[in-house]
């Protein structure tokens, strides 16, 4: 419990206390109700005196009472299911839609680093973890709490010797399962890494399947995911058992309690003990049954402690992921961009030891196509995320039109940007869904786009065409790029980037989309990351990158007479 984030789970439990306040008082109804039953269980039995001497019209009267507080029960254990269910559900969905809220917040860096199995595992199982755990089990204690409070009031009330009896044997069970709960909760702890790691590697073998086939690397992937199960069976087991212990060990306590009480009292109601009041028949069952539902909540406690164990690992995780550093400020100013970009001096690191981009400057005018060539890992793909703020720069500043991009929204920025991307991301919509991005655009722009980008060609062939409802796997690399890059053409932005835009489509589809991109650049300030050297020729500088420095720069001509990097390239 002491690992139990309990004042942040209740800030959201907060905007929907309405439903915990009717789970409260259901609770109550519930347990006072079950209290007062056993009095009149006890007063029928001594209603009835001996053969052919029942007191009918009390007997009948405490039936009456018996059966409107059962009905109490009934109608209040209905509402606490109700509002217990409900206080979960919208809880648990404003937590899933914080994380979903802070994901969009969170750096480029954080993703990079935290596999996204982990993400969808906090979302998901960890969220129903604390769900079943703090939010249902909350009102079982409250309940629980009462029913041992009143029923110990009410055997005292009875007979103070065994409610005594009563209250020295219970605590031996709260102690072992304290004992026993230490020892669960490490193994709910390793369980939930497990679990996420398994979700992980899921993710991967379902997203990456062509590739396993393609590498015949079913049967190793079959291997490593019996592992990783294996592992989670070994460690969900353990912990299964260990949360197991409590029930039955306090079980075993309780039975003791109510054969003491049968006992002690038994002995009392014959008259073989003369301790405290003389005990009748009824008032003995109603003891017996007193102790029956004191015992009743410990062993509903201790299989609440053991999901509170789970739900402590669930709520750690969720909001250690909530409360992961964001994004840095983000900039106030608003842009319309003319397109002058200045790089002046720029150095970055993705990891501080190991220096990639030093002293990096660059003026671009309004208008111009910069290149950025190099072999992999020389900084290309760097500076692009440079420029589009997905990372902030250690030293030195980007500015656009002479303002420094940190001064700038991030969404002001990106809405500058046109970007098309080696890895093409289509969401499963329609195909004009996929287009637009929800922005209000005619049928008439979006097919002219799609004309020019050869796109409407394979759209056309589909089943609905435009209204077709697509995912990843309806499409071939090429058709999702072709997609993406009609995507762009749509938004109309002031300046371009495209890092290896064309990597996916054959060489005469890629002529054919340079026609679009001409026209689409023209008067833009475009930046093109492309290995295909021939894509680049007549781009108006070619930035040649090496170890996060520009080496060379110029037209092509200019630096295939210059004989260095970028000739050597060319050549090869």
């Amino acid at each position: 419990m002491k690992n139990l984030p309990l004042k942040r789970i209740l800030s959201y439990v907060k905007p929907h206390a309405v439903y915990l306040a009717i789970s409260l008082v259901c609770s109550l109804l519930y347990a006072v109700g079950a209290l007062l039953i056993p009095v009149f269980v006890g007063r029928a039995i001594d209603g009835m005196i001996g053969p052919g001497d029942v007191d009918f019209s009390s007997l009948m009267q405490n039936i009456a009472c018996i059966g409107g507080l059962a009905a109490v029960i009934l109608v209040a254990g209905l509402g606490q299911g109700i509002a217990n269910n409900r206080l979960a559900f919208l809880t648990v969905r404003d937590l899933r839609n914080a994380v979903i809220e802070k994901m969009q917040r969170l750096p480029l860096s954080y993703f990079d680093t935290v596999p996204s199995g982990n993400v969808v595992n906090n979302m998901i199982s960890d969220a129903e973890a604390l769900s079943d755990g703090v939010l249902l089990g909350f009102t079982q204690l409250f309940t629980g709490g009462i029913t041992i409070l009143g029923t110990l009031v009410m055997m005292i009330v009875y007979n103070p010797i065994v409610a005594a009896v009563v209250a020295v044997l219970t605590p031996l069970s709260l102690f072992t399962a304290r004992f026993i709960s230490k020892k669960t909760h490490e193994k709910f702890v390793k369980q939930a890494e497990i679990r996420a790691e398994q979700t992980t590697f899921t993710e991967e073998i379902v997203t990456n399947h062509k590739t396993i086939k393609a590498y015949g690397q079913e049967q190793a992937t079959e291997q490593k995911f019996a592992a990783v199960n294996e592992e989670l069976r070994k460690t969900s087991l353990l912990a299964t058992f260990f949360s197991s212990l409590p029930n039955p060990t306090t079980r075993f306590v309780n039975s003791l309690v109510y054969a003491s009480v049968a006992l002690v009292g038994g002995l009392c109601a014959a008259g073989v003990w003369h301790i405290g009041a003389t005990l009748t028949a009824g008032v003995l069952a109603s003891l017996l049954a007193y102790a029956g539902q004191f015992a009743k909540p410990f062993n509903e406690i201790s299989g609440v402690v053991t999901e509170l164990q789970a739900s402590a690992v669930g709520a750690k995780r969720i909001f250690n992921l909530l409360d992961e550093e964001e994004e840095t400020a983000d900039g106030a100013l608003q842009l319309s961009s003319n397109g002058q970009v200045d790089v002046e001096h720029v150095d970055f690191s993705y990891v501080p030891s190991r220096p990639l981009i030093r002293d990096l400057s660059l003026h671009v005018e309004p208008g111009k196509h910069i290149a950025i060539v190099g072999k992999t890992g020389c900084g290309k793909t760097t500076l692009i995320n440079l420029l589009m703020r997905f990372y902030d720069v250690d030293q030195g500043a980007i500015r656009i039109d002479g303002i420094d991009v940190r001064d700038l929204s991030r969404s002001a920025l990106r809405d500058n940007y046109g970007m098309v991307l080696q890895e093409s991301w289509i969401r499963r919509a329609t195909v004009r869904d996929n287009l637009t991005l929800g922005a209000q655009i005619s049928d008439d722009e979006i097919i002219k786009a799609a004309i020019l980008c050869k796109s409407d060609a394979f759209i056309s062939r589909l089943k609905d065409g435009y209204d077709t409802m697509l995912s990843e796997e309806s499409l071939s690399q090429g058709e999702r790029q072709l997609l993406c890059i009609t995507r762009v053409m749509l938004s109309k932005p002031k300046m371009l980037i495209l890092d290896e835009a064309t990597s996916a489509v054959d060489l005469r589809t890629e002529v054919s989309i340079n026609d679009a991109f001409d026209l689409l650049m023209k008067d833009k300030t475009s930046f093109i990351v492309a290995h295909r050297l021939s894509t680049i020729k007549n781009a108006d500088c070619i930035l040649v990158m090496d170890n996060g420095n520009v080496v060379e720069q110029g037209t092509h001509e200019e630096l295939l007479q210059k004989g260095g990097v970028y000739a050597t390239l060319y050549r090869q």
